[in-house]
C-alpha cells in the first residue's frame, strides 16, 4: 500500500502537473523541434564541394538559407526554455496585470515563430528543390530533416498560439466586474415597494372631503383674497 500512496503523491506534486499540462508539452515539442532544425544544419549544413575546399549551404549553396535555419532554430529554442521557466512561476503571480502581459505575450510571440517558420519552411524547400543533385556527398539527409520539423514547427507553434489565446480569455480581468457586483449587491439589498410603509388613504365617507382637506399642507391651502370695508358717505 505504500508505493501506490508515493505514485499518487508523486502524481499530485506542483512539477508532475506542471509537466502535464498542454502547454509544457507543447513547449517540449517545440524546443525538441527547434533544437533538431538548428542542430543538423549547423554540423552537417556545410559541405565542400568535390572540386573546392571552401565550405558552402547545402541548401543550393545558399548561406542565408543555412544561416537563417540555425539563427531561427538557436533563438526558438532559448524561447521555450525561457517561457518554460516562466511556467513554472505562473501560479506563484499574483498580480492580475502582470499575468495578463505574460499571456498576450506568449500570443504574441506564438503567433510570431509561426510566422518565421511558415515563411522558414517556404524558403528551405524553395532552395532545396533548386539544390543540383548530388552536389554534395554528405547533408542531404540533414536538409531533409531541417525541412520537415520546420513543418512540423509551424503546427505546434499555431497550437501554441490557441492555447495561449484560450488562457488570455479565461483569465482576461474585468475591469468593471467589482463594480458591477456591488451594484447588484446594493440592488438587491434596496427594499422592495410591497415592504415599503404605506400611506393611509382618507377612506371614502361622508366626512372624506374635510379629512382630506384637513391633511392638506397649509402650503398647499389657497390664501384667502382681503375684504373690502364699504365707507359710509359723510
Amino acid at each position: 500500500m505504500h508505493i501506490p500512496e508515493s505514485l499518487q503523491d508523486l502524481a499530485s506534486t506542483e512539477a508532475v502537473q506542471l509537466l502535464r499540462r498542454p502547454k509544457t508539452i507543447t513547449r517540449v515539442f517545440e524546443g525538441v523541434f527547434s533544437l533538431i532544425i538548428f542542430s543538423s544544419l549547423l554540423t552537417d549544413g556545410y559541405q565542400n564541394k568535390m572540386e573546392s575546399p571552401q565550405l558552402h549551404c547545402i541548401l543550393n549553396s545558399n548561406n542565408v538559407a543555412c544561416s537563417f535555419a540555425v539563427v531561427a532554430g538557436f533563438l526558438a529554442f532559448l524561447s521555450c526554455l525561457a517561457f518554460l521557466v516562466l511556467d513554472t512561476q505562473e501560479t506563484h503571480i499574483a498580480d492580475t496585470r502582470f499575468k495578463t502581459a505574460f499571456q498576450l505575450l506568449d500570443l504574441i510571440l506564438a503567433v510570431l515563430w509561426a510566422v518565421v517558420w511558415f515563411v522558414g519552411f517556404c524558403f528551405l524547400a524553395n532552395q532545396w528543390q533548386h539544390s543540383p543533385p548530388k552536389a554534395f556527398l554528405l547533408g542531404s539527409s540533414s536538409a531533409q530533416a531541417a525541412i520537415a520539423f520546420t513543418f512540423f514547427s509551424i503546427l505546434v507553434w499555431i497550437f501554441q498560439a490557441y492555447l495561449a489565446f484560450q488562457d488570455l480569455r479565461n483569465d482576461a480581468p474585468v475591469p468593471y466586474k467589482r463594480s458591477l457586483d456591488e451594484g447588484g449587491m446594493v440592488l438587491t439589498t434596496l427594499p422592495s415597494p410591497s415592504a415599503t410603509s404605506s400611506v393611509n388613504m382618507p377612506t371614502t365617507g361622508p366626512n372624506s372631503l374635510s379629512y382630506a382637506s384637513s391633511a392638506l399642507s397649509p402650503c398647499l391651502t389657497a390664501p384667502k383674497a382681503p375684504r373690502l370695508a364699504m365707507m359710509p358717505d359723510n
